[in-house]
């Protein structure tokens, strides 16, 4: 028999207690099954309270069988799920619901009139909003974003930095055979959507950088509202190396003299910088219209700004970055940087950022950059080293 400390151990998703079953409530454990399913999937521990103190279950038989007829009879399509008691070592006996993550999303919970789909936002479970609907239903037919055709033919458009930048760094020459393998288009020629981004004349108007260095520590400005500000387009290449440079021609490089030797000082880490602005472009939501990859610099940190939250609804505030696994939202744009060398290996990219930070001179804790999410966007906050 396990205690209910190891049962925990073992469980590898997120969970939530429960005294006993919410029979008159429904709604209040089954959006949380339609989010489960949804998103990593999760579990429930029923004789369990709200403290994490196992009370037990009176009757574990009726209990099994009130869940499964509530989740068949309310979820749709029914995720797979299985119940399974366990009795603890003072005797006690508790039930865990596990809904894994499905495999073919979304999933509703029907009721009341009402048809939603619910994701998990830290630790709630909320309706979907409609971009999270679009990504769900991909999902739930395996494709992304990135991976759909476009009405666009490769003779349509033009590759020139596509091709000379794979010409420049891995020495490839590349034909339209490539490109099938690549994804970018299809055997017929059809470009995808990550075709269109690598392209030079990219038509999808929300694949753009916004770049602002304003004057002072907010938008309000100091003596001018903002000291610089470009708008890159086209190309998803040209827009990081273009976003780069911005950052590099607005930000500076101070130096220290020692006793033998000069130590730099820049404002930020180069390589943190380059990391941030790949991601950024990697892992946005390219299918929110209207929205596009901000960066904004102020005298005392440089913010990035990209849509689209964790795919997975988790917040990464509330996460461990060594233990965040890599969950990428445009796998072929994702392959791509990282066949050129832009990003390292897969999952590696937010302890990249924190860790280059940290080499620089004069660095501590009150410098670590920051990490926050919502279910619609990310945000990355880097500290000028030199300020003040």
């Amino acid at each position: 028999m396990l205690t209910l400390k190891e049962l925990l151990v073992a469980e590898a998703t997120e969970y939530e207690f429960k005294s006993a079953l919410e029979i008159n409530r429904p709604k209040s454990w089954l959006k949380t099954v339609s989010a489960y399913a949804n998103g990593q999937g999760g579990s429930f521990f029923y004789g369990v309270d709200d403290k994490g103190s196992a009370i037990g279950l009176d009757d574990v038989k009726t209990t099994t069988e009130q869940i499964s007829k509530l989740i068949q009879a309310r979820i749709s399509p029914l995720p797979e799920f299985n119940l399974k008691p366990y009795r603890l070592e003072d005797g006690k006996i508790i039930l865990v619901l596990h809904v894994p993550r499905g495999e073919t999303p979304p999933y509703y919970y029907i009721a009341d009139g009402n048809t939603i789909a619910y994701v998990r936002v830290g630790d709630e479970s909320v309706p979907a909003s409609p971009q999270q609907l679009s990504e769900l239903a991909r999902r739930g037919k395996n494709l992304t974003f990135d991976s759909m055709p476009t009405e666009y033919k490769v003779s349509d458009l033009t590759f020139t930095v596509f091709d000379a930048t794979f010409k420049r760094i891995k020495k490839l020459v590349l034909i339209e055979k490539d490109y099938v393998s690549f994804g970018i288009c299809r055997p017929d020629g059809t470009l995808t959507y990550a075709g269109l981004m690598f392209s030079d004349e990219c038509p999808l108007l929300q694949s753009r950088v916004f770049c602002t260095h304003w004057d002072g520590l907010d938008k309000s400005g100091g003596v001018d509202d903002a000291v610089d500000d470009k708008e890159f387009e086209g190309n998803i290449i040209s827009q990081l190396m273009s976003s780069h440079d911005f950052v590099k021609m607005n930000s500076k490089v101070r130096w220290k003299k020692m006793s033998d030797h000069r130590v730099n000082k820049p404002d930020y880490a180069d390589r943190a910088v380059f990391e941030a602005l790949a991601n950024a472009l990697m892992h946005r939501d390219y299918s929110v219209i209207g929205s596009e990859v901000h960066v904004d610099m102020f005298d005392d940190r440089l913010e990035i700004y990209s849509p689209g939250g964790m795919p997975d609804g988790t917040l990464i505030q509330e996460r461990d970055i060594e233990e965040v696994a890599s969950t990428r939202r445009n796998p072929i744009i994702s392959e791509i940087f990282h066949r050129l060398d832009f990003v390292e290996r897969r999952g590696s990219g937010l302890k990249k950022i924190r860790n280059e930070t940290a080499n620089l001179y004069g660095y501590t804790d009150a410098f670590a950059p920051k990490f926050k999410s919502t279910r619609t966007a990310f945000h990355v906050t880097l500290k000028n080293m030199n300020y003040g």
